[in-house]
């Protein structure tokens, strides 16, 4: 029975019964000091769930031994269902096969490319589980899990939506942070609950009073103490409860006979209770498992086959405290000798170490590696760092250190990579090692959003880079000056290296040298158009999605970005897929699909945020800065955090205020790209209507040149409409409005139409005027941008028409959606099956077919049938 424990026992009931009688899932972490009830709360939860039709417990517990073995705890969780794996989605079967092979037998297993495959592997695993009915996966100790099953299993838990899957975790209070799970926080007991709880011993008053007040309400504390009876602690010892409870477990141990006492002290040592290793170290010094069996009769220890498990995991902990340190050592050298598995050997080598001794730490290094080529990317850096604490020489030591910084930049944990290689810093005195870590320090600066700071960081470190590190140190720093507008960085990265295309085409775009650093990057994204990339690896399509943005090719933008993103999810690639889907949606805002770059950021952000990037990732909200810069949302533009000069300027050109809006774009950096060339085009309309022309004539001849290189109808129908202003000429209008009718980007079409209008009716040719106005309004009202709407609809009414609002479209059916509802319904309209569905937005089947079923009566349908009838084309709004 649990005492004091209603509130907890009623959160895990809603939880499970919502997943039974809903179809929900549900995650929760309970969280609390050692001793305080966190695995009783577990244990009553599956008893919940014991009987119910179809159910199904998976347990996963943190061995603080195991902590440096990447996917030790996906073992146990997924071991007992291994034979479901088959059926999930080709890279997510193969993750998890290569998290249960081993480090002997990865070879047989095709190589993982991406760290969150193996939690999506997870998610789908439970989901496939649950179709038999609710799923409980319980995680104990979660402190001590490995990073790899820690990171796997948080990711499977941010997903959870409709797939009737509860999982509950327990975790110290100083430990397993940052989870973004909601959270249960476990108090002490309370005098009366503590008070029944001591009512089972049959303890004299004054022995219970000196228990309630030495326990502290801590359960742990009260079973161990009361069972104890006369030999209480002595309550004058200001000693932490935990403390307390350790010495009393301390004092039990100590009555064992020497041979018991080895024989536990091997298996704290082992730490995973894994019989056959336990014995192998045994028979070496001289006990067995007979040995055991006064340890059993005392309640310290539970032995079941194969398996050995301390009752709790304290006394786990008073029995390797409690030894001396020549035992631990003796110890672990018999486990290290005895140990059938490289990467248990080399941590017991390394517990066995005195001090630096490099073939240890070439160990260690060697099961660092293992676990990298698992993506066990958290695991390595701790094996790193251990080798590097063992190693003799300094500069081999500093270059430890420098993979263990690299491998936690690969865990996403950017603070601890830069103090890793700020340490390995002091360390050496070597260019070359200290260039690399300069490229840690760059690009923490660069997640940081100090982009200007990582470009000028990562060329200058280059120079002094070996010759296979400095190309892609000078290739990154170019990539991260040209989005900074650090213009002397990239330049020297285009000098050191001048037969790279791309860092050139750049370099010759930041240095007015239009003509020819156009081609160059547009020869990029020609070939990468053509181009066949291999399954699974890098293709580079992002990159080149970038350039076509560059040199304003709307087309060849949505289609790289379109054909990457597909293969990110073909492949499972989740770390890399929310920089793609940023420019998916740049080239979607770009071409007006609004409600479409909408879904695409907010899958971005949410793949962010479950993959451990606090906040999501800073660079995907500036991509919202332009849509609310159209629509005139003046708040939500003040509270992005990313927001650039030329996008304040086009929303105060859009709200009339034109002395800020010429004082933001004039400040925009003056950089070849789609977006900042169209900041210039604001520019001249604003210099124009504020009575300044002669402030846009300069930006103009830039926008110009630039639109003549690129050879996009959009952009020259824009550089027209300038002349147009600048020059008062309708035939520059005219010219115009026939380019825009082959080009993308609707809302620089319809501003071109709204600008005509009003030359129009102040020439009083008011019926002329009305054509160019009404279908500006329409456009306007279709992507939200209400300040420009207004104004169609003045200058409508100016010349005589009303300027009612437009009927719907067909398409404006869509933004009933949510964004998420938007993605599903246009892939089960082409045809695609819910588990297709699932493998492609990293969801379960089931949350796919709850969005569907919340769709179909905000279109008026019932049914997949109904919905392939339905014209469901990209959306402007």
């Amino acid at each position: 029975m649990l005492y004091g424990r209603n509130d907890e026992q009623a959160r895990i009931s809603s939880l499970l019964a919502g997943a039974r009688d809903e179809g929900r899932s549900g995650a929760l972490l309970l969280r609390g000091e050692a001793g305080i009830g966190k695995s009783a709360l577990l244990d009553h939860a599956a008893g919940l769930v014991d009987g119910d039709a179809g159910a199904r417990v998976l347990r996963v517990t943190g061995i603080e031994a195991e902590s440096g073995i990447a996917f030790a705890g996906i073992n146990q969780l997924v071991w007992p269902v291994r034979d479901r794996l088959d059926g999930l989605p080709g890279p997510q079967a193969e993750a998890l096969k290569a998290a249960l092979s081993g480090s002997g037998q990865s070879g047989d297993v095709p190589p993982v490319r991406d760290r969150f495959t193996t939690g999506l592997g997870v998610l789908t695993l439970l989901a496939d589980l649950a179709e038999d009915g609710p799923v409980l996966c319980l995680v104990d100790d979660a402190q001590w899990l490995d990073g790899a099953t820690a990171e796997a299993l948080l990711f499977a838990a941010r997903r959870l939506a409709a797939e009737a899957v509860v999982m509950l975790f327990a975790a110290r209070d100083d430990a397993f942070t940052g989870t973004g799970l909601p959270e249960l926080p476990l108090a002490r007991l309370g005098r009366d609950d503590a008070v029944r709880f001591l009512a089972e011993h049959g303890l004299t008053r004054n022995v219970r009073d000196r228990i309630l007040h030495d326990a502290d309400g801590n359960p742990l504390a009260l079973r161990e103490f009361g069972r104890a009876r006369d030999r209480v602690p002595d309550g004058s010892r200001p000693l932490p409860v935990t403390d307390r409870v350790v010495a009393r477990f301390q004092s039990r141990i100590d009555e064992l006979p020497e041979k018991t006492r080895l024989m536990l002290l091997i298996a704290a040592a082992e730490g995973r209770g894994y019989m056959p290793s336990l014995l192998n170290a045994a028979r070496e010094l001289g006990v067995g498992l007979e040995d055991l069996e006064q340890a059993e009769r005392a309640g310290l220890v539970e032995v079941s086959g194969r398996s050995m498990a301390f009752r709790h995991p304290l006394i786990r902990a008073a029995v390797y405290q409690g030894a001396v340190a020549a035992c631990r050592i003796r110890v672990h050298q018999a486990l290290a000798s005895s140990a059938e598995d490289a990467d248990c050997r080399a941590r017991h080598r390394a517990s066995a170490a005195l001090g630096p001794d490099e073939d240890v730490a070439a160990d260690l290094q060697n099961a660092a590696e293992r676990a990298r080529k698992r993506t066990g990317y958290g695991t390595a850096a701790s094996l790193y760092r251990q080798a590097a604490d063992l190693t003799p020489g300094k500069d081999a030591q500093a270059a430890r250190l420098r993979a263990a910084a690299n491998m936690t930049l690969q865990a996403g944990r950017p603070e601890e990579a830069e103090a890793l290689a700020a340490r390995a810093g002091t360390l050496t005195d070597d260019p070359a090692e200290l260039a690399r870590l300069g490229r840690v320090r760059a690009v923490v600066e660069y997640e940081r959003g100090n982009r200007r700071t990582a470009a000028r960081m990562m060329v200058e470190h280059a120079a002094y880079a070996k010759p296979d590190d400095r190309a892609a140190m000078l290739r990154t720093g170019a990539a991260y000056a040209w989005t900074s507008g650090e213009t002397p960085a990239l330049l020297r990265a285009a000098e050191a290296l001048p037969e790279d295309a791309m860092v050139g085409g750049l370099a010759h775009l930041a240095g007015d040298d239009v003509a020819r650093g156009v081609p160059l990057l547009a020869g990029l994204v020609a070939e990468a158009r053509t181009a066949t990339p291999e399954p699974g690896v890098a293709a580079g399509l992002d990159e080149a999605a970038r350039l076509a943005l560059i040199v304003g090719d709307d087309e060849a933008a949505l289609e790289l970005a379109a054909v990457e993103a597909a293969r990110c999810r073909l492949n499972g690639l989740i770390g890399a897929l929310p920089s793609v889907l940023r420019t998916q949606a740049q080239a979607q805002v770009a071409t007006g699909l609004h409600a479409d770059a909408e879904a695409t950021l907010i899958e971005a952000i949410s793949l962010a945020c479950d993959t451990g990037l606090p906040g999501g990732d800073w660079r995907l909200s500036a991509v919202f800065a332009r849509v609310a810069a159209v629509e005139g949302d003046e708040a939500r533009l003040h509270e992005m955090p990313e927001r650039s000069d030329g996008a304040l300027g086009l929303l105060e050109l859009g709200l009339g205020r034109y002395d800020d809006a010429l004082r933001h774009l004039e400040a925009v950096h003056h950089q070849y790209s789609a977006d900042t060339m169209l900041a210039v085009a604001d520019l001249v309309e604003v210099a124009v209507r504020a009575g300044r022309p002669e402030r846009a004539r300069a930006p103009f001849d830039r926008f110009r040149i630039w639109a003549d290189a690129v050879q996009q109808p959009w952009a020259s129908a824009v550089a027209l409409r300038c002349e147009a202003l600048l020059d008062d000429s309708e035939e520059a209008y005219a010219q115009a409005l026939r380019l825009h009718e082959k080009a993308t980007r609707p809302f620089e079409k319809a501003r071109t139409e709204l600008l005509y209008g009003e030359w129009l009716r102040r020439a009083r040719r008011r019926s002329d005027a009305r054509t160019p106005l009404r279908s500006a309004m329409e456009v306007f009202d279709r992507l939200r941008a209400k300040p420009w709407s207004d104004r169609a609809r003045a200058e409508l009414r100016a010349t005589g028409e009303s300027g009612s609002a437009s009927e719907p479209t067909a398409p404006v059916l869509l933004d009933r959606l949510t964004p998420q509802e938007l993605q599903v319904v246009r892939l089960a309209a082409e045809g695609i099956s819910s588990r297709e569905i699932a493998a492609q937005l990293f969801l379960s089947r089931r949350t796919v077919e709850y969005h569907l079923y919340k769709a179909y009566p905000k279109l008026g349908i019932s049914s997949r049938k109904e919905l392939s009838r339905l014209t469901l084309e990209p959306s402007t709004t």
